[in-house]
């Protein structure tokens, strides 16, 4: 496997290293810099030349130059056991995306939570806020020859004097409903952030239930903003289903476990790692 950055991008379709995104936001994972000696086996991530130690970083695999230490905090750098490898390749992609999904489901979640909130306020509040609704929307009307807004039978005004005709029981009835909803898309906004496999399968059953309904939506009224859910919710089917592997798809779970320790840990490190003795 290449260092991350090494290989010529192919031309219509480079390959994304998450390894430099992550770097680059959280800085370069690197150990030993206050060591005062190398041992051979740190030469795996750590090298001594022309009076510069040049330490590997463990995520993205850049080599970076360093003076020796003037003041060295320890003598050798940890032994490897005591060393939390960073996560790379598909683990590291895995955790990004699912922690995007899950900065989704939270926005999801706290909307949902506030349309509850409002619901249960206006169930409470039902009667003061309709006798209030009608005597301003009829004073506004007749200033302007029109008849009551209960006549009318299209547009807004219609929709309005729908919500404000439901009983107290239909009120507390679909808060609830939402409220519930909100709960579901909190417990996978947790679960995705936290990488749980459950939280994927989840998050993939509920998206999949809700597609017909946005499907049907569409077939009424189309705009910007449902377009975009619809679309951001097919990809996220589509990656939880092919590249999480669910439901035993390309293996499942063994052959994403597979992967994952292809990927992370020492082996991976020296596969990609210069010749021993360079730079020494």
């Amino acid at each position: 496997m290449s260092a991350p950055g090494t290989v010529k991008p192919r031309r219509y379709l480079p390959r994304f290293h998450w390894e430099l995104l992550a770097c680059g936001v959280s800085g370069h994972e690197l150990i030993g810099v206050g060591a005062a000696h190398l041992r051979p086996v740190d030469e795996l991530f750590a090298r001594e030349m022309d009076g510069q130690r040049w330490h590997r970083c463990l995520r993205c695999d850049s080599w970076l130059p360093f003076a020796l230490p003037e003041h060295p905090e320890d003598e050798h750098p940890p032994a490897r056991e005591d060393v939390e490898l960073p996560l790379r390749g598909r683990p590291l992609r895995d955790k990004i995306v699912l922690r995007v999904i899950a900065v989704d489901r939270g926005f999801h979640f706290v909307v949902l939570a506030l349309l509850a909130v409002a619901i249960f306020l206006f169930a409470a509040n039902q009667r003061a806020l309709r006798d209030t609704f009608y005597q301003v929307v009829t004073d506004v009307q007749q200033g302007f020859g029109g008849g009551p807004v209960h006549n009318a039978n299209t547009g807004f005004l219609h929709e309005l004097d729908k919500v404000f005709s439901l009983q107290g029981g239909q009120l507390h009835l679909l808060g609830a409903a939402v409220g519930a909803y909100a709960i579901l898309e909190l417990v996978e906004a947790v679960g995705l952030w936290m990488a749980k496999r459950w939280a994927e399968y989840l998050t993939f059953v509920a998206t999949v239930v809700f597609l017909p309904l946005e499907v049907y939506e569409l077939t009424k009224s189309i705009s910007v903003l449902k377009i975009l859910a619809f679309v951001i919710n097919v990809a996220i089917v589509i990656y939880l289903l092919y590249a999480k592997r669910l439901f035993g798809l390309r293996g499942g779970g063994k052959a994403e476990e597979a992967l994952r320790e292809r990927d992370v840990g020492w082996e991976a490190l020296e596969r990609s790692a210069p010749p021993a003795g360079v730079g020494a």
